[in-house]
């Protein structure tokens, strides 16, 4: 199985588990930490969509991947316009993956009303609420969707 298939199945799952939390799990028990696990599985999502855009590229020759992270977002973002991504979606992709890194940096975590504040050492804030995760779902879910009718189009 070549390196892109892996990671969009990766992504598949990591939605399919994202999806059930916001949708299913949540409500049903309204702990708004489980918010940042949603988070994480979008992220992971979202991840592994754009290696598996770059992965699929580089097997074609069509792009060159680098070490450093930002090159290859920066190599990511030109590659976005043949998967029929708008500049909006790419600049929310690229957001979330700031987020995360943010998140993983973060010196405190904490819950406010019904959304998690994420404080960095600079004291900066960044919230995550349902209405932020329900949009950064359906972005996985659009994204997931155009990597999968262009890999299948190349296919057949």
């Amino acid at each position: 199985m070549e390196k892109y298939q892996e990671n969009l199945k990766e992504a598949i799952r990591s939605l399919q588990i994202a999806d059930h939390m916001t949708y299913v799990t949540f409500p049903l028990v309204n702990e708004q930490r489980l918010l940042l696990k949603i988070f994480d599985e979008i992220y992971k999502s979202i991840r592994n969509c754009v290696n598996a855009i770059l992965n699929y590229e580089y097997l074609y020759k069509r792009v060159h991947l680098y070490v450093d992270n930002g090159e290859n977002m920066r190599t990511f973002a030109k590659c976005a316009k043949s998967y029929n991504l708008s500049h909006e979606q790419v600049k929310k992709i690229l957001e979330i993956l700031e987020l995360n890194k943010k998140h993983e940096q973060s010196a405190m975590e904490f819950v406010k009303k019904d959304r998690i504040i994420i404080l960095s050492e600079s004291l900066g804030t960044q919230t995550i609420d349902v209405r932020k995760i329900k949009e950064y779902l359906i972005l996985a879910k659009e994204l997931l969707m155009r990597v999968n009718e262009k890999v299948k189009a190349q296919i057949v």
